[in-house]
This record gives C-alpha cells, structure tokens and sequence, in this order.
C-alpha cells in the first residue's frame, strides 16, 4: 500500500468520538494552553528537544516544532483545535497505538490550511505502520479542509500512526512567517473482514 491514494470521505462520516477510535486525543481537543488576547498559536517541540509533549497521546517528531491552534484564531476542520505542520520535512507529528497482526484497520483524518494566508501546492503524508498515502491539495490561504482514509493491516502489536509535511511554506504576505497543512480529526478503527 506504500504511496497509495487516499479515498476521500465527507468530513460529516468520520468523527474523533466514536468509542471505537484507538487514536488517543485524536481531535487535538487536549493541549497546551492558548491564551486568549495574548497568543495565537503554541509551537510544540520535538522530543529531541521537549521529552514530555503537550499534546496528550502525540509526539512531535524530527528537528522542528509544530504549531497547536485553536478555533478562535484559525479555521479548524473539526472541535477546538488542531495542529499544523509548519517545518516542512523536519516536522512531524506520532502516535503509537494497539493494533492485533493480520487484522485490518482503517485510518481517517482531516486535513487543510488554518485561513491564515497559508498558500501553494500542499501534501500531508499519512503512515500506519508499513502503509503509507500522500494527500494533495492547493491552498488559497483562505481556510479550507477535506478527509482521507488509509485502510492497512497490522502487523504488529503497536503501530505507529504518523503524519509529515514534506514541504516548506510561507504566508502570502509574509515570507518570514513558516506555516502548513492542518491536521484533525485523527480516528483508526478496527474493520472486520
């Protein structure tokens, strides 16, 4: 399945709730604190550099912070809050999950840009274990989201599930200012076959 197109869903079929969900936190709903007139976004380390996330259930992973941000800021697909990969190839986010070998699992999640001038050719690529997707897009900056699905088989008794931003991006109207997809609305439920 490696470099497998996602299938896209409506965003209305997939929600981070269902008690079937074997992603921890997967809507982003728990994290670091966002003051309200005081900041706009919390850049969560790597844990090279941070041990502990603040991000409950999810690690960010490589050399680079990635950016958490909540709904009063920016466009979030899904609840309160989501998280956005703003360094490129050098940023991504994990999580480690309990899957049962040769059963099958079907990983959603939303992707798309914050409205926030965010601009150009976008990609997020999803992993789950050895199965891996790339999701496309073109961003206006102006907020906008869609969901994609990657259905695997375990082979092992944790999987990582994993997503990355290959690419670096920039504001519109601002070059020195970093920015990139958004993620939401993780969820890996078990598919009976």
């Amino acid at each position: 399945m490696h470099g497998s197109k996602a299938q896209i869903l409506p965003a209305w079929k997939v929600r981070t709730s269902d008690k079937r969900n074997l992603v921890k936190n997967g809507g982003f709903e728990v994290g670091p604190h966002v003051f309200k007139n005081f900041s706009r976004e919390v850049l969560v380390l790597p844990l090279k550099q941070d041990k502990y996330s603040p991000i409950p259930g999810w690690m960010v992973q490589f050399m680079k912070p990635a950016k958490y941000i909540d709904s009063k800021h920016f466009l979030v697909p899904w609840g309160n809050a989501a998280v956005e990969l703003i360094g490129g190839r050098e940023t991504g986010i994990a999580q480690i999950v309990r899957t049962v070998p040769t059963q099958f699992y079907n990983l959603t999640f939303t992707i798309g840009d914050a409205n926030n001038d965010c601009h150009g050719s976008m990609t997020v690529q999803a992993f789950a274990g050895k199965a891996s997707t790339e999701v496309s897009f073109v961003s206006q900056g102006n907020g906008w989201f869609k969901t994609a699905s990657l259905e695997f088989q375990a082979d092992k008794t944790r999987t990582t599930v994993a997503f990355y931003n290959p690419f670096n991006h920039t504001k519109i109207y601002g070059f020195g200012h970093v920015c990139g997809p958004v993620i939401d609305d993780v969820s890996l439920v078990h598919v009976r076959k």
